[in-house]
């Protein structure tokens, strides 16, 4: 039996972590990498959820070679965080981080084509990986358009920023209008989010290698009171929805519009109210 590597991959880049170990690896499989040995299937699914809590794995693999009953993948492994993770194995992770290691992994198979064994080795993160444009229609692009929100949410000014070019322009409300420039973002940011933090509530999503659309609705909550916040005045704990349209234009992987549009009306919600 051989293993459909193809199908492997995508169901991999899904991250759906259980229905990968129940599809593909034997009941008894054993992983062993050179951070210790992991014996059966239960085994192997506790150490991906661990790895993967906070962290979005995605594969590329680069060369394929198999024989009977043993599969030989060269892999650039993408590593995309949507939250703080200080005990990732291959550096601190903060969300918004993207690190891609090199793999060499051999998977053994039984005499049902599943993973009996599968043994992995590193090169350091960043050496000798190809790379792809940060954001697309890839699963890895994608992942990282979910650290870019990770990190948007955040109010990390270090990391989402790196997702646009340099002559970006926000197009915002007819009351707010246009902002230019990745610095004029973060000028706009900084201190609304020190007062109201935005955070994305996805709903629906579609990806191009051009631009990406996102349906979400964007709640707007006060971490002090806001009087005068151009959504609407607002007390600490005090939140707005808002459904939006955002449309993301890409240029070489990065975003360089953003265009905001209204869905609807906006809804209010506080902590008493737990909406």
């Amino acid at each position: 039996m051989e293993l459909d590597y193809q199908a492997y991959e995508a169901l991999f880049n899904t991250g759906d972590d259980e229905a990968l170990v129940a599809r593909f690896f034997a009941p008894g499989t054993r992983m062993v990498s050179a951070n210790g040995t992991r014996e059966g299937a239960d085994g192997l699914l506790a150490f991906l959820r661990w790895a993967h809590d906070g962290v979005r794995e995605v594969m590329r693999p680069q060369i394929v070679m198999s024989r009977d009953g043993l599969l030989f993948a060269e892999v650039d492994m993408d590593f995309h965080a949507t939250r703080h993770r200080p005990d990732f194995p291959f550096g601190e992770m903060h969300a918004g981080d993207l690190i891609t290691v090199k793999f060499f992994v051999t998977y053994t198979l039984d005499d049902e084509g599943r993973i009996a064994e599968l043994k992995s080795m590193t090169w350091p993160p960043e050496h000798g990986v190809t790379k792809l444009p940060r954001l697309g229609s890839h699963p890895s692009q994608q992942a990282a358009f979910q650290a870019y929100s990770a990190a948007f949410s955040g109010a990390d000014f270090e990391r989402f920023p790196q997702f646009y070019t340099d002559d970006v322009v926000l197009h915002l409300t007819s009351s707010v209008g246009d902002i230019h420039g990745k610095q004029g973002i973060v000028d706009f940011y900084r201190p609304m989010f020190e007062r109201v933090r935005e955070t994305v509530i996805p709903e629906k999503l579609e990806f191009g290698d051009g631009r990406i659309v996102y349906d979400a609705v964007s709640r707007f909550t006060a971490v002090v009171d806001a009087p005068d916040f151009v959504v609407g005045p607002l007390k600490r704990g005090e939140w707005y929805d808002v459904p939006v349209r955002v449309v993301y234009t890409l240029r070489e992987g990065l975003i360089s519009d953003i265009h905001v549009t209204r869905r609807g009306e906006r809804t209010f919600g506080n902590s008493a109210t737990k909406g």
